[in-house]
């Protein structure tokens, strides 16, 4: 009777735990823009011009979660080093720092990247940044961990980014009707 129960009790732990991997594992692919409780939106950069060695990068930082996160670093295979700036104007003149501490995202709020404010700044360019291209921009934070975002290039000079709202290519979108199982 107990060399039963035993197995028993042996075998549904390693099932129950399997079956909740399986759905996590679903969870985190279906979501390209997303870490847990991060989001990104309306990710874009600007095209630059041939001699040019640094782009910025913009986009809105969505913290849905109930703790505070910090954006600690990004990276992008298209510049050696990416970094985390803010520009503010100091006795009249325009100042730009490199967040060395991160960017601070606070629970249930957002923070906005934009030109002549805070920002991404790419890095030693390998080669220029062509609009109508995207860049990958690898984002990482203190809790949510690394978010992969896809950085639309824009015309050069543009002030903001010409699609606001989904993007059609967005993974989202295409792998909501796939769920009927």
């Amino acid at each position: 009777m107990d060399a039963m129960n035993t197995s028993t009790v042996r075998v549904s732990p390693r099932t129950t735990f399997i079956t909740i991997a399986l759905a996590f594992g679903a969870l985190i692919t279906g979501h390209a823009h997303a870490a847990g409780p991060i989001g990104i939106e309306n990710a874009w950069t600007r095209a630059t011009a041939a001699a040019q060695t640094v782009g910025g990068g913009f986009m809105t930082i969505v913290n849905t979660g109930k703790a505070d996160d910090r954006l600690v670093s990004a990276s992008s295979p298209v510049a050696a080093e990416v970094q985390i700036h803010d520009m503010k104007m100091e006795e009249g003149v325009m100042r730009m720092r490199q967040l060395m501490g991160g960017l601070a995202v606070p629970a249930g709020g957002r923070v906005e990247l934009k030109p002549r404010s805070l920002h991404l700044m790419f890095m030693q360019l390998k080669a220029p940044l062509v609009a109508g291209q995207t860049v990958p921009v690898t984002l990482q934070f203190e809790k949510a961990g690394s978010v992969s975002v896809q950085f639309r290039v824009e015309a050069m000079g543009a002030s903001a980014p010409t699609a606001t709202g989904p993007q059609p290519a967005a993974p989202k979108q295409g792998s909501a009707p796939h769920h009927h199982h």
